[in-house]
């Protein structure tokens, strides 16, 4: 099996998805835009060849890429990177070079239009937000009067504007008032925009790794205390965890999700939002609602923390997917551990230094790294990853690590 993972490199952590491939006796090619004597160790070894070009945006480089690897090694079997930054230029690599292991070209847009995720949830009976695509003003003044008519209040903001092609949060605004909304539309950069009426409830994921059949092999949940809208546009601090034991009702509703959605023989990061009010029309307080769909690893250094809420390798669970479409690890119903990211901001100053953390808590921090660039503006600037038995003392490790000085 030939298997050219995109960008091996980065996050730093996933060469680990190659090192498990080859040791499984997969050709692992790699192309990335690092030069190879910059490449840690650990990025080569895991690699039959890289290839390097100068910039992964520039589809024909890519492409040359692909060829060079196609004619050297014969019949290419999979192109993945695992990220949602290439998910498109994957499914585009795929069709040039009919290799069918994963999205197409057709395929990949019903998985990143927020817009058309809609449908999906839909199909699977998941209520979700109510949603206009923006296009003037008087249109989405007359999006939030019909959405708060329907409701039977008179109109009320907030509302959510985002990109309907965005990656994470990155260009999303919460509208409070029509001065706000008349700011968005002047300043609206000309990509589609979708406009959601606003969900009170915190953000809950399900995750995890399905095989060709749609049978899920591997899944957990995540809980995010703070919208990563708010901490993007108020670089507030990050905060997230993963749970214990997922609950039934959301475990349900995902899998629902995961049978819906297009696709097989990947990851999937299911975003909902569990109502902390009543919604007429969505539910009742506690209940699920659709927010959107990922289908690759959770973010960052997620894949990581799987591995340490469940003392499990999720990179030998993904490569088992990949040669046998099945994997031997069992999950437990209830993880060993709650693993908690916490992270901290360059511009901030805090009662506790980064070396009283590491003697307080060193028996429970089982990763600590500076952040890289691309990543710090959602995730802060030194995160800390820590395991606990108990929520309470996760959450008490966290409030250590964040608490400021006062001014």
């Amino acid at each position: 099996m030939n298997f050219i993972f995109i960008s091996p490199q980065f996050p730093k952590t996933y060469w680990n998805f190659c090192d498990r491939l080859k040791n499984k006796g997969v050709c692992v090619l790699g192309i990335g835009d690092t030069p190879y004597d910059e490449l840690d160790d650990h990025v080569k070894n895991s690699l039959q060849e890289y290839y390097r070009v100068d910039n992964m945006e520039n589809y024909e480089e890519m492409f040359r890429a692909v060829a060079f690897f196609s004619f050297r090694y014969g019949k290419i079997d999979w192109i993945e990177s695992n990220n949602e930054y290439w998910l498109t230029q994957d499914a585009r690599l795929r069709t040039d070079f009919n290799i069918t292991s994963g999205y197409q070209n057709k395929e990949v847009m019903e998985i990143r239009s927020k817009s058309k995720m809609k449908k999906y949830y839909k199909k699977a009976g998941i209520p979700c937000a109510r949603y206009h695509m923006v296009s003037t003003m008087e249109e989405g003044l007359a999006f939030i009067d019909e959405v708060e008519d329907l409701e039977g209040i008179e109109l009320k903001y907030p509302v959510i504007v985002k990109p309907d092609m965005g990656v994470g949060a990155a260009k999303t605004y919460r509208l409070a008032n029509r001065k706000e909304v008349k700011a968005f539309y002047d300043q609206k950069p000309n990509i589609p925009y979708i406009m959601e009426e606003f969900i009170s409830g915190r953000i809950i994921s399900y995750d995890g790794i399905m095989n060709s059949k749609k049978e899920i092999i591997f899944d957990t949940s995540h809980i995010f205390p703070t919208p990563i809208m708010d901490i993007v546009n108020t670089q507030d601090h990050m905060v997230y965890y993963s749970a214990k034991k997922i609950d039934p009702k959301l475990r349900k509703m995902g899998r629902k999700a995961v049978r819906a959605f297009p696709g097989g023989s990947r990851f999937f990061h299911f975003e909902f939002f569990q109502l902390l009010e009543d919604k007429e029309g969505l539910g009742q307080i506690g209940d699920y609602v659709g927010l959107e769909v990922n289908m690759r690893p959770p973010g960052g250094y997620t894949t990581d923390m799987m591995n340490f809420a469940n003392n499990a390798d999720i990179y030998t669970i993904w490569a088992d997917m990949i040669i046998k479409d099945h994997t031997d690890f069992k999950t437990e119903d209830v993880r060993p551990y709650v693993c908690i990211f916490v992270s901290r901001r360059d511009n901030r100053e805090y009662v506790h230094s980064h070396e009283e953390i590491l003697m307080r808590y060193q028996q429970h921090i089982v990763m600590q790294e500076r952040m890289p660039e691309a990543l710090s503006d959602a995730m802060g600037n030194q995160m800390y990853t820590a395991n606990f038995v108990e929520e309470k003392d996760a959450y008490a490790f966290a409030s250590f690590v964040q608490e400021m000085k006062e001014k």
